[in-house]
């Protein structure tokens, strides 16, 4: 029988350490490493960023980022896409985008493939929710339903034809079928 030790490991420890490939988490002094994106994961991550900035970049409103490393409240994350509000973007003086991101992300969405703990990447969405961020989805591609995080760690269930939150700010209309919708190209 083989025993595995989990070794806890400071925040500080873990950002110097190389990136893997997929990422990894690092949430309550746990390393957690992310599972390889499959076709629908993918798509849907694609589209949704799409969707988004295609609405926010050009007035400055956001930017959407898919797989952006942000640390924050002691822990650093990687979701699938976090959202940032245009003036809380990092900028280096010059007025380039920083490399570093060291703050939540304003909307932070997760993509739940069929081999990752849904405990745990939903405790990721309310770690974010308990640190500022102000809108979370969980998106179930085989469940066709998305779960929100709102501030408070309130959580709501999206299904069918229901409106979906999006961050206040973003003039963007979407439903749960149009986004599930995106996973058929026939």
């Amino acid at each position: 029988m083989t025993a595995f030790v989990k070794v806890k490991v400071a925040l500080e420890e873990f950002l110097k350490l190389p990136e893997t490939e997929p990422a990894s988490d690092f949430i309550d002094e746990e390393v957690i490493q992310q599972t390889i994106p499959q076709g629908e994961h993918s798509r849907l991550q694609g589209k949704v960023c799409a969707v988004i900035n295609q609405i926010v970049e050009t007035p400055k409103i956001a930017y959407a980022f898919p797989e952006l490393r942000c640390t924050f409240g002691g822990s650093s994350i990687v979701p699938d896409l976090a959202v940032f509000r245009w003036e809380r973007i990092p900028m280096q003086s010059s007025g380039r985008i920083a490399n570093r991101f060291d703050i939540h992300p304003d909307w932070s969405i997760e993509i739940l493939s069929p081999e990752q703990s849904q405990t745990k990447v939903l405790s990721k969405l309310l770690h974010c929710s308990g640190n500022g961020t102000e809108l979370g989805w969980l998106m179930y591609p085989e469940e066709e339903s998305i779960l929100a995080v709102f501030p408070g760690q309130k959580v709501e269930l999206y299904k069918g034809a229901a409106q979906l939150p999006v961050l206040s700010g973003i003039e963007l209309e979407l439903t749960v079928e149009t986004v599930f919708g995106w996973l058929s190209f026939s």
